[in-house]
């Protein structure tokens, strides 16, 4: 998946740089989540966690957040679309089956968006449900979760996890709150 990755990011740059270290601290994060967590009675496969980890913010390019050298012209909040969308296509000229990645990409956001949501905030994407719901799904936007391409992106502590999800709305902090009961178990 490496290589995936360099073909939409080929030259060093600040945002691929910002990027894969991102990426890979989301990889760890949801690896040690499935060895030492709740998460392991999943027996999710660790090259699958490592793939959709490094995957799951391949959109970002397209959007404008310039705080993090993305120069893009889409909304931000469309980077998980937009991810969906490039896997789908590198997958299909490369006969790869990259559905489950391109799924990654676009449910990772916040802790899921339901149709509801996106059409009530007047939010940039279709009005369709964009939730996590297979386990890898669920576990890379937990682990993502914890991890900011602004700031130092080191690890935050779950306290201040959950503050920032406390001022959205009260389904997503539930969501994020199921999320977490998984890791506890």
């Amino acid at each position: 998946m490496d290589s995936i990755f360099l073909s939409f990011y080929p030259e060093e740059t600040p945002l691929r740089a910002l990027l894969w270290r991102h990426s890979v601290c989301v990889r760890d994060k949801a690896l040690w989540l499935i060895r030492e967590t709740g998460w392991r009675r999943y027996g999710l496969d660790p090259q699958r966690v490592g793939r959709a980890a490094l995957l799951h913010d391949i959109g970002v390019s397209r959007c404008h957040a310039p705080g993090i050298h993305c120069m893009g012209s889409e909304p931000y909040l469309r980077h998980g679309l937009i991810g969906g969308e490039l896997l789908r296509a590198y997958g299909s000229a490369h006969h790869l089956d990259l559905e489950e990645y391109a799924r990654v990409c676009e449910r990772h956001t916040g802790s899921g968006l339901t149709a509801g949501e996106i059409r009530e905030q007047g939010l940039p994407l279709p009005p369709q449900d964009f939730l996590p719901e297979t386990p890898l799904e669920k576990l890379i936007c937990y682990a993502d979760k914890f991890f900011s391409k602004s700031g130092d992106g080191g690890e935050k502590p779950w306290d201040a996890v959950l503050a920032s999800f406390r001022r959205f709305s009260p389904s997503a902090t539930e969501r994020l709150l199921a999320l977490h009961a998984i890791e506890t178990r």
